[in-house]
């Protein structure tokens, strides 16, 4: 198996229909594998998506809803999918971020997560700038916290080649140990994790030469959802604008609540995303071709996902961590060898967290019954089956003083979210948006008196996805 995870990677693919981007070997991967249309993530974050994906448990089994917390604290015992593989024989064997990059898990692998290392990040420009930038905001009074949070510029074009880049070496020395495992005596699940196009969008020049900037189509709806409230992308965190925030050439950048930026501002960080897409399209290649050099790639199983997608002005936003569409949907590319669906798409409702057991399904191997996610396996068979009704996410917010858990039901028509209060357990806010009507979810219909028997039955089939918080009192 080649397990290849991609951070903040959303479905600006040509093989999803989208015309502007540059991605001729992913779209080479989905030629030849089955590509899933609607599968979503669990929960819009790096740290919580990937416990989930790597478990097959939900955030709310895991206990994982942020960045800070290891998921051998909250579940010391659980049996990751490598970890599971090993255990029916395989080797696993993992390079960069495959589980957040700060808990890499060494019980799931047979060796230390690769992490490459002598590579050229920010240039020395942008490092003195960075540093004087810092002593500006210590001279200010600034907070020790904020400065240390406070990094070089959200895109910087490299002039270094691809393997004096983080995912550029990986990719070689994942090639090396790609060799060393198909002489082996036992399968392999090698798992590739990359880091652009996550923030900040550090490319080499040459991917930034593929795009004309002022050409770029910038988002249709760069303002809130009407009548969405104010929790959905809460008073600290702005829909995950933070982030953006910590750059500091867009410290100052206003809120999603304020305006859009720039359009400069959005042409640049357009630019930098796409170059990045680019970019991690050509480490992929460069993959599929060792497969394919090696004499493997007629009996592996290669896996693309993404952890989540990304706003590019969507919403006003510039990041993840809401419970939208453009954030919870993902690519998901699965090629499994002689699968009858190979080189088709498939519209079937699928979710991350459904992953480890459709792998355990293809390897031929028992899966295990404490799962929480079901196997896809029977899509790449036929993708016009279904294997389920609705998809579910859920992201934690902090707002005006309380704490909220959003839980998330998209179906074929709806996308509809309840706010629960986390200290009563009542739900205090809906939304629903009509996806055949409203597919970029600009209006929140949940307010509409004519919307109350909808809500009710997507209420009811939302709290059959998740066990609804003990203290909830209010359900419709």
């Amino acid at each position: 198996m080649l397990f290849i995870a991609v951070s903040d990677l959303r479905c600006d693919l040509g093989s999803y229909g989208v015309k502007h981007v540059r991605s001729p070997n992913l779209d080479r991967l989905a030629a030849s594998g089955v590509t899933f249309t609607r599968a979503y993530c669990q929960q819009a974050v790096c740290n919580a998506s990937r416990a989930s994906v790597l478990t097959g448990l939900r955030p709310d089994t895991t206990r994982v809803w942020d960045l800070v917390t290891n998921l051998r604290t909250a579940l010391p015992d659980v049996v990751t999918l490598p970890q599971y593989l090993r255990r029916q024989g395989y080797r696993a064997v993992a390079h960069g971020k495959i589980f957040h990059n700060t808990f890499p898990d060494t019980q799931s692998w047979d060796e230390p997560t690769r992490d490459a290392q002598g590579i050229i990040r920010y240039s020395e420009a942008n490092l003195r700038r960075l540093a004087d930038y810092k002593e500006q905001m210590t001279a200010a009074g600034k907070s020790a916290a904020a400065i240390a949070r406070m990094r070089g510029p959200a895109a910087e074009m490299q002039l270094q080649p691809d393997h004096l880049t983080y995912d550029g070496k990986q990719t070689g020395e994942a090639l090396e140990k790609m060799g060393e495992l198909a002489v082996g005596p036992v399968p392999f699940f090698l798992a590739i994790g990359y880091i652009r196009p996550h923030l900040p969008f550090i490319v080499p020049k040459k991917y930034w030469d593929l795009y004309d900037r002022a050409k770029l189509p910038l988002a249709t709806n760069p303002f809130l959802p009407r009548d969405a409230p104010a929790v959905a992308f809460g008073d600290r965190s702005l829909g995950g604008f933070y982030e953006l925030r910590d750059h500091f050439d867009y410290a100052d950048a206003p809120s999603p609540f304020e305006s859009p930026l720039s359009e400069e501002q959005q042409r640049e960080l357009r630019h930098g995303y796409y170059a990045g897409v680019s970019f991690i399209d050509a480490q992929v290649g460069r993959l599929l071709e060792g497969l394919e050099a090696l004499g493997l790639a007629r009996n592996t199983i290669v896996v693309l996902w993404s952890d989540q997608g990304w706003k590019l002005g969507e919403h006003n936003g510039w990041g993840k961590q809401t419970n939208y569409e453009i954030d919870t949907r993902v690519p998901l590319i699965v090629r499994a060898p002689g699968a009858a669906a190979n080189g088709q798409t498939c519209r079937a409702l699928v979710e991350l967290v459904d992953l480890y057991p459709t792998l355990c399904e293809l390897a031929g191997v028992p899966v295990p019954a404490a799962l929480d996610g079901r196997s896809f396996a029977a899509l790449l068979g036929d993708p016009a089956r279904t294997v389920k009704d609705a998809a579910f996410s859920q992201f934690p917010r902090r707002h005006e003083g309380r704490d909220y858990m959003g839980y998330a039901l998209r179906t074929e028509r709806h996308r509809y979210v309840e706010w629960v209060d986390k200290q009563t357990g009542e739900t205090t806010h809906r939304e629903l948006y009509d996806e055949t009507r409203d597919p970029d979810e600009n209006v929140n219909i949940a307010g509409q008196p004519e919307q109350s028997a909808v809500i009710r039955g997507l209420s009811e089939r939302l709290w059959r996805g998740f066990t609804r918080p003990v203290a909830a009192r209010n359900a419709p």
